[in-house]
Protein backbone atom coordinates (compact mmCIF):
# COMPACT_ATOMS: atom_id res chain seq x y z
CA UNK A 1 0.00 0.00 0.00
CA UNK A 2 0.56 3.11 -0.45
CA UNK A 3 1.91 5.45 2.91
CA UNK A 4 -0.57 7.65 3.59
CA UNK A 5 -0.63 10.09 6.49
CA UNK A 6 -2.56 8.57 9.52
CA UNK A 7 -4.70 6.16 7.57
CA UNK A 8 -8.26 5.53 8.30
CA UNK A 9 -9.25 1.76 10.67
CA UNK A 10 -9.28 -0.06 7.64
CA UNK A 11 -5.62 0.25 6.51
CA UNK A 12 -4.22 -0.88 9.90
CA UNK A 13 -7.01 -3.54 9.74
CA UNK A 14 -4.96 -4.78 6.62
CA UNK A 15 -1.60 -4.59 8.25
CA UNK A 16 -3.01 -7.21 11.18
CA UNK A 17 -4.21 -9.49 8.57
CA UNK A 18 -0.98 -10.06 6.84
CA UNK A 19 2.47 -11.39 7.27
CA UNK A 20 4.33 -8.75 5.35
CA UNK A 21 3.64 -5.18 3.98
CA UNK A 22 4.91 -3.30 1.92
CA UNK A 23 5.09 0.44 1.87
CA UNK A 24 4.90 1.29 -1.38
CA UNK A 25 6.61 4.32 -1.84
CA UNK A 26 8.18 4.23 -5.70
CA UNK A 27 4.89 5.56 -7.72
CA UNK A 28 3.37 8.71 -8.61
CA UNK A 29 2.32 11.05 -5.94
CA UNK A 30 -1.55 11.35 -5.82
CA UNK A 31 -2.11 15.25 -5.39
CA UNK A 32 -5.64 15.76 -3.55
CA UNK A 33 -5.11 11.89 -2.03
CA UNK A 34 -4.63 10.72 1.31
CA UNK A 35 -0.35 10.89 0.89
CA UNK A 36 -0.13 14.14 2.71
CA UNK A 37 -3.99 14.29 4.14
CA UNK A 38 -6.45 13.04 6.50
CA UNK A 39 -9.75 13.49 8.36
CA UNK A 40 -10.05 14.07 12.36
CA UNK A 41 -12.56 15.27 14.26
CA UNK A 42 -13.19 18.90 14.25
CA UNK A 43 -15.11 21.03 16.96
CA UNK A 44 -18.21 20.76 14.41
CA UNK A 45 -17.58 17.72 12.35
CA UNK A 46 -14.64 16.33 10.42
CA UNK A 47 -11.70 18.36 9.73
CA UNK A 48 -8.96 18.05 7.32
CA UNK A 49 -5.92 18.27 8.30
CA UNK A 50 -2.75 18.28 5.46
CA UNK A 51 1.62 18.03 6.34
CA UNK A 52 2.64 20.44 4.27
CA UNK A 53 5.35 19.59 0.97
CA UNK A 54 7.40 21.32 -1.40
CA UNK A 55 6.75 21.08 -4.54
CA UNK A 56 4.75 18.63 -4.33
CA UNK A 57 3.41 17.12 -8.35
CA UNK A 58 1.72 14.14 -9.31
CA UNK A 59 5.39 13.94 -12.16
CA UNK A 60 7.13 13.24 -8.84
CA UNK A 61 6.88 9.54 -6.74
CA UNK A 62 6.55 9.42 -3.16
CA UNK A 63 9.97 8.75 -2.20
CA UNK A 64 11.06 11.86 -3.98
CA UNK A 65 9.21 14.79 -2.21
CA UNK A 66 9.74 16.39 1.02
CA UNK A 67 7.84 18.11 3.88
CA UNK A 68 7.85 21.48 4.99
CA UNK A 69 6.43 22.84 8.09
CA UNK A 70 4.66 20.41 10.40
CA UNK A 71 4.31 21.86 13.49
CA UNK A 72 0.91 23.63 12.81
CA UNK A 73 -0.77 20.38 12.27
CA UNK A 74 0.17 18.61 15.37
CA UNK A 75 -0.84 21.89 17.15
CA UNK A 76 -3.90 21.46 15.44
CA UNK A 77 -4.10 17.39 16.86
CA UNK A 78 -3.56 19.17 19.85
CA UNK A 79 -6.50 21.30 19.60
CA UNK A 80 -9.06 19.11 18.71
CA UNK A 81 -8.05 16.21 21.32
CA UNK A 82 -6.70 18.03 24.32
CA UNK A 83 -9.22 16.62 26.49
CA UNK A 84 -10.22 13.26 24.40
CA UNK A 85 -9.69 10.32 27.52
CA UNK A 86 -6.25 8.82 25.78
CA UNK A 87 -4.91 11.77 24.88
CA UNK A 88 -2.09 11.31 27.10
CA UNK A 89 -0.96 8.17 26.15
CA UNK A 90 -1.57 9.04 22.54
CA UNK A 91 0.13 12.42 21.64
CA UNK A 92 3.93 11.69 22.78
CA UNK A 93 3.46 8.89 20.24
CA UNK A 94 2.92 11.65 17.53
CA UNK A 95 5.16 13.93 19.22
CA UNK A 96 7.80 11.48 18.57
CA UNK A 97 7.09 10.90 14.78
CA UNK A 98 6.96 14.60 14.11
CA UNK A 99 10.02 15.43 16.09
CA UNK A 100 12.07 12.89 13.38
CA UNK A 101 14.65 15.32 11.61
CA UNK A 102 14.12 13.83 7.72
CA UNK A 103 12.35 15.95 6.27
CA UNK A 104 11.39 13.11 2.94
CA UNK A 105 8.09 12.14 3.38
CA UNK A 106 8.32 8.64 2.72
CA UNK A 107 11.03 8.54 5.55
CA UNK A 108 8.62 10.24 8.15
CA UNK A 109 5.32 8.26 6.70
CA UNK A 110 7.06 4.70 7.16
CA UNK A 111 8.37 6.26 10.45
CA UNK A 112 4.91 6.84 11.00
CA UNK A 113 3.34 3.43 10.33
CA UNK A 114 5.86 1.79 12.01
CA UNK A 115 4.84 3.95 14.94
CA UNK A 116 1.28 3.30 15.37
CA UNK A 117 1.89 -0.16 14.94
CA UNK A 118 4.03 -0.62 17.65
CA UNK A 119 1.32 1.16 19.58
CA UNK A 120 -1.40 -0.93 18.44
CA UNK A 121 0.65 -3.98 19.11
CA UNK A 122 0.55 -5.02 15.13
CA UNK A 123 3.88 -6.87 14.17
CA UNK A 124 4.26 -7.49 10.52
CA UNK A 125 7.52 -7.98 8.47
CA UNK A 126 8.06 -4.50 6.98
CA UNK A 127 9.35 -4.14 3.33
CA UNK A 128 9.83 -0.70 1.15
CA UNK A 129 9.28 -1.08 -2.48
CA UNK A 130 12.00 1.03 -3.60
CA UNK A 131 14.63 -0.99 -1.68
CA UNK A 132 13.57 -4.01 -3.26
CA UNK A 133 15.47 -5.62 -6.59
CA UNK A 134 12.47 -6.54 -8.91
CA UNK A 135 12.03 -5.80 -12.53
CA UNK A 136 12.31 -2.25 -14.09
CA UNK A 137 9.19 -0.46 -15.98
CA UNK A 138 6.71 -2.35 -14.71
CA UNK A 139 3.60 -0.92 -13.42
CA UNK A 140 -0.13 -1.24 -11.96
CA UNK A 141 -1.00 -5.02 -11.54
CA UNK A 142 2.25 -6.12 -13.18
CA UNK A 143 4.37 -4.24 -10.74
CA UNK A 144 2.14 -5.67 -7.62
CA UNK A 145 2.67 -9.57 -9.04
CA UNK A 146 6.29 -8.57 -9.61
CA UNK A 147 6.53 -7.93 -5.72
CA UNK A 148 4.73 -10.85 -4.42
CA UNK A 149 7.04 -13.17 -6.66
CA UNK A 150 10.17 -11.49 -5.09
CA UNK A 151 8.53 -12.26 -1.63
CA UNK A 152 7.21 -15.50 -1.91
CA UNK A 153 3.85 -14.83 -1.34
CA UNK A 154 0.89 -17.08 -1.73
CA UNK A 155 -2.00 -14.34 -1.21
CA UNK A 156 -2.27 -10.84 -1.97
CA UNK A 157 -4.65 -8.85 -0.01
CA UNK A 158 -5.74 -5.35 -0.56
CA UNK A 159 -8.59 -3.22 0.11
CA UNK A 160 -12.13 -2.39 -1.22
CA UNK A 161 -10.60 -0.10 -3.54
CA UNK A 162 -8.34 -2.23 -5.32
CA UNK A 163 -11.39 -4.46 -6.74
CA UNK A 164 -11.38 -2.49 -10.13
CA UNK A 165 -7.49 -2.52 -10.20
CA UNK A 166 -6.70 -6.45 -9.82
CA UNK A 167 -7.34 -9.35 -11.65
CA UNK A 168 -8.18 -12.70 -10.01
CA UNK A 169 -7.49 -14.92 -13.12
CA UNK A 170 -3.98 -12.83 -13.26
CA UNK A 171 -3.18 -13.52 -9.96
CA UNK A 172 -3.99 -17.78 -9.85
CA UNK A 173 -1.99 -17.86 -12.85
CA UNK A 174 0.80 -17.05 -10.66
CA UNK A 175 -0.22 -19.21 -7.73
CA UNK A 176 -1.60 -16.34 -5.95
CA UNK A 177 -4.50 -15.62 -4.03
CA UNK A 178 -6.02 -12.55 -4.33
CA UNK A 179 -8.48 -11.15 -1.45
CA UNK A 180 -10.07 -7.91 -0.62
CA UNK A 181 -10.59 -6.64 3.22
CA UNK A 182 -14.28 -5.55 3.96
CA UNK A 183 -13.85 -3.10 7.29
CA UNK A 184 -16.76 -4.26 9.21
CA UNK A 185 -19.05 -1.23 10.68
CA UNK A 186 -17.04 0.50 13.46
CA UNK A 187 -18.80 2.93 16.27
CA UNK A 188 -17.40 4.17 19.68
CA UNK A 189 -17.74 7.23 21.82
CA UNK A 190 -16.58 10.90 20.43
CA UNK A 191 -17.09 13.14 23.55
CA UNK A 192 -20.68 12.29 23.59
CA UNK A 193 -21.91 13.80 20.08
CA UNK A 194 -22.92 12.33 17.21
CA UNK A 195 -20.49 9.72 15.91
CA UNK A 196 -18.34 10.74 12.66
CA UNK A 197 -17.67 7.93 11.07
CA UNK A 198 -14.40 7.27 8.31
CA UNK A 199 -11.89 9.67 10.36
CA UNK A 200 -8.26 8.85 10.57
CA UNK A 201 -6.49 6.09 13.26
CA UNK A 202 -5.50 8.91 15.52
CA UNK A 203 -9.21 9.53 16.37
CA UNK A 204 -9.82 5.47 16.90
CA UNK A 205 -6.70 5.87 19.06
CA UNK A 206 -8.02 9.40 21.08
CA UNK A 207 -11.17 6.99 22.05
CA UNK A 208 -9.85 3.72 22.49
CA UNK A 209 -7.32 1.93 24.51
CA UNK A 210 -5.27 -0.32 23.25
CA UNK A 211 -7.81 -3.10 24.37
CA UNK A 212 -10.54 -1.67 22.58
CA UNK A 213 -8.58 -0.74 19.14
CA UNK A 214 -7.39 -4.34 18.73
CA UNK A 215 -11.18 -5.18 19.09
CA UNK A 216 -11.69 -2.78 16.86
CA UNK A 217 -8.48 -3.86 14.40
CA UNK A 218 -10.06 -7.67 14.07
CA UNK A 219 -13.61 -6.17 13.08
CA UNK A 220 -13.56 -6.92 9.09
CA UNK A 221 -13.93 -10.27 6.59
CA UNK A 222 -11.37 -11.66 3.60
CA UNK A 223 -13.40 -11.73 0.70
Amino acid sequence: MQPYLFPYLGYFQLIRAVDAFVIYDDVDFIKGGWINRNYILGHADKQLVTLPLQGASPNKRINQLEVSARHKLLQTIRQCYGKAPHFAAVYPVLMDIFSQQTSQLALLLEYQLRSICAYLGLQPKWFVSSAMEKAAGLRGQGKILDICDVLGATRYINLPGGKSLYDREAFAERGLQLSFLQPGAVCYRQFGRKFVPGLSIVDVMMFNDREQCAKLLDAYELV
